[in-house]
């Protein structure tokens, strides 16, 4: 059974270039931040990032050196069983009550669980649909 809370992303975007992932996730290693989950893409020669984390402040701080502004954002987070048709019940109820999926990105490793982040027309009524 599927499980949704609101989370706190961090978002933020530089000038495109080759090594700047890593440059990045130096930054945020070097300040013992442990990234959860992240969407990272380029287009048209600018980089974003959305990045949920065990401490957005600390990360925030050590993105900040490298001269990015961070935004952050209330996002929903939802855990559910690793297995396949899970994703489809969740997007489902939420297409079913008539709320507008803006984005997501998810996670999911060989473990039971998997963690996709929604941000949604109305966030709120999401994690009430989902935790019925």
């Amino acid at each position: 059974m599927a499980k949704a809370r609101k989370v706190k992303q961090i978002s933020f975007s530089m000038p495109d270039r080759a090594g700047l992932l890593s440059e990045v996730t130096n930054a945020i290693a070097g300040a013992k931040v442990n990234i959860t989950a992240i969407c990272a893409y380029g287009m048209e020669n600018t980089a974003y990032f959305m990045l949920n984390t065990d401490s957005n402040a600390k990360a925030g701080k050590a993105l900040a050196k490298l001269g990015v502004n961070i935004k952050e954002d209330d996002v929903v987070a939802v855990e559910m069983p690793n297995k396949a048709g899970e994703l489809h019940k969740v997007a489902k109820r939420i297409a079913d009550a008539g709320i507008n999926i803006e984005y997501m990105y998810g996670t999911a490793g060989a473990g039971k669980s998997s963690t996709c982040v929604f941000r949604t027309s109305d966030d709120k009524r999401v994690i009430k649909l989902i935790n019925k």
